[in-house]
């Protein structure tokens, strides 16, 4: 039977994280950061023998995606032997109805039973499985977690944005470029965009200075403005109407954001970043090994994102690493990173194909590890 892990409350808010290499400067068409550092020291673990047999599993249901990560812990960090991400949409028309509908139900669900099968094959011994924006807003968010139980036998956290935002600096944070200025680690969202400050010296962990999380995602704003996609001045009107509507969202970190500070760093980690990177580097098709770690001017992810909200959604549809189901919702995401490059004006941006998932599994691996 597969232990089903829940939050301790001393991790229930954003702190610390764990050591791991840096990401290293680049410039140009960018740079690779390094690999997947380990969890904190694996106190406890009385053989690799014993630490090898352990499968430890993550799942991550968000307001558009489903994605679970299983892994068991090595010597320099941990090796993923499944994973498995599918677009599900769980926050489709949750802003006008204020509730999941039955059509996501049965995708998010669709796509939960897959995970279950999965951690059954893979005899896995310890998971933590959590629940985002889409559950936090919805007036049926629970009786959806208690149908997700019966039905898979996963037992869905519906986590805080502020432990959203901590398992995400904590599952990519070792990708940040290296330096001694302030960093800002953003998480966008289906539903919600997570920004958090961090003091990030040498190889010590980080510390979370501030963060906020905002009402906006891709989903959320995508839905927010409705207008004729064929036409070119109701595209770049709609497009401005998301940007202010993120802004003002984001003013009250802007305010206390240390703005006069040297060496600023900045790191992404969304679909949105990965996408926009995959599109900087003109690859024919998405490649996770060339992405993650990856570190691009910001000047060219403003580009790649004004190009994209002046194209017609065919247009969009046709762009490799972008598709028909990412098409209408990517426009969104370059609002919302745009509006992050505005109050964050930092010379290059760190692209991470890790986060939530990954932050999940070192706690339980270093907590597991503790305990043994």
């Amino acid at each position: 039977m597969v232990q089903q892990s829940r939050p301790s409350p001393q991790s229930s808010g954003p702190s610390g994280g764990y050591v791991g290499k840096h990401a290293r400067s680049g410039s140009g068409n960018g740079s690779k950061a390094a690999a997947i550092p380990p969890p904190a020291k694996q106190r406890g673990f009385s053989s690799a023998g014993a630490r090898d047999r352990r499968s430890y599993a993550a799942i991550d249901l968000g307001t558009n995606n489903c994605r679970l990560l299983i892994a068991k812990p090595s010597a320099d960090g941990f090796i993923v032997v499944d994973a498995f991400s599918r677009i599900v949409r769980l926050g489709e028309g949750l802003a006008s109805s204020g509730r999941i509908s039955d059509a996501a139900i049965d995708r998010a669900i669709a796509a939960l039973s897959v995970c279950a099968d999965k951690l059954r094959r893979r005899h896995v011994t310890l998971a933590r499985s959590v629940a985002t924006e889409a559950c936090r807003r919805a007036s049926n968010g629970s009786e959806f977690i208690q149908r997700v139980y019966r039905e898979t036998g996963i037992a869905l956290d519906i986590i805080s944005a502020q432990e959203e935002a901590r398992l995400a600096v904590l599952g990519c944070h070792a990708l940040l470029e290296p330096g001694d200025g302030p960093a800002l680690i953003f998480d966008i969202g289906g539903g919600s965009t997570e920004l958090v400050l961090v003091d990030a010296h040498g190889d010590g962990a980080p510390h979370i200075v501030d963060w906020v999380s905002a009402p906006w995602g891709v989903v959320s704003l995508t839905e927010s403005e409705a207008f004729d996609h064929d036409d070119p001045a109701e595209r770049l009107a709609a497009y401005g109407r998301m940007r202010a509507r993120v802004s003002e969202a984001f003013l009250p970190l802007a305010r206390r954001l240390p703005l006069d500070a040297q060496g600023i760093r900045l790191l992404g980690t969304s679909g949105t970043v990965t996408t926009l990177a995959s599109l900087h580097l003109n690859l024919p098709r998405y490649d996770r090994q060339v992405i993650d770690g990856l570190i691009v001017p910001c000047d060219a992810m403003r580009a790649i994102s004004d190009r994209l909200s002046g194209m017609a959604l065919a247009e969009r549809q046709q762009l490799p690493c972008i598709g028909t189901e990412r098409a209408d919702l990517v426009v969104a995401g370059c609002a919302i990173l745009e509006s992050i490059l505005d109050i964050w004006p930092a010379e290059r941006l760190g692209v991470a194909d890790r986060g939530i998932r990954e932050g999940i599994l070192r706690g339980l691996m270093d907590r597991d590890g503790r305990a043994m």
